[in-house]
């Protein structure tokens, strides 16, 4: 059995009532219950919320709100992980058990569900205990560089200054879109998801924007246009 988990709390500091403003035509959240729909994985669908205008819009959108989250695990320190634990120990306490969950973030709007089942489909099939959205770097990460509090240039591998770019290895970063993982298996491991037990799922830069300001939001927006309209 899999449980697909959308952890969609009430408050939003920078950008106010975010899981739920308007994303050219609906509430954010409901993309990504779509995409959770679509991709046909799940034997349940939630949303983990302490706001009843998120529950009444997810319900109406086909996720369903078993529970309202507990005020401990609402604040701005509360990570994905608490939450997950605190979903699946309320199944566990009504016998309920799943094999696999996957957290699919509510501000996923450009989320295509066939990475969604690719990831289900690659954990399933492996030793795994992670498979997550990823995307890759669009510049070289070992050219990058820090600026000082003089305004000056510090590079963090000053060896590669004269390396191709062509000649460096590729790099990947996280796409913040969805998180599988095998129950039992992250329950008795302590590694990390970003190593040798996490299956990265890779999606397009064009399909990836995280969204934490206004700026983030118009991107994603122009994005969507580009892709969908």
């Amino acid at each position: 059995m899999n449980i697909c988990l959308i952890p969609a709390r009430g408050g939003s500091k920078r950008i106010p009532r975010k899981n739920i403003k308007e994303f050219n035509g609906k509430p954010i959240m409901v993309y990504s219950i779509e995409a959770a729909i679509k991709s046909e994985c799940f034997n349940r669908i939630i949303v983990s919320t302490d706001d009843d205008e998120i529950a009444d819009i997810a319900i109406n959108n086909g996720a369903e709100v078993p529970f309202m989250r507990p005020k401990n695990l609402g604040d701005d320190f509360t990570s994905t992980a608490k939450v997950v634990e605190h979903s699946i120990k309320y199944y566990k306490d009504l016998g309920v058990y799943y094999k696999y969950a996957c957290v699919v973030y509510p501000t996923a709007p450009l989320l295509e569900s066939k990475y969604i089942t690719s990831g289900y489909k690659k954990l399933k099939d492996s030793d795994a205990v992670y498979a997550f959205s990823a995307t890759s770097m669009p510049f070289p990460v070992q050219r990058s560089f820090a600026i000082d509090v003089n305004g000056r240039c510090r590079m963090f591998n000053p060896e590669h200054f004269y390396t191709r770019s062509q000649d460096l290895e590729n790099s990947y970063q996280d796409a913040g879109q969805f998180y599988w993982r095998d129950v039992e298996r992250a329950e008795n491991n302590n590694k990390i998801t970003f190593s040798d037990i996490g299956i990265p799922i890779l999606i397009p830069r064009h399909l990836v924007q995280d969204i934490d300001t206004e700026e983030d939001w118009k991107t994603a927006e122009y994005l969507y246009k580009a892709v969908y309209k």
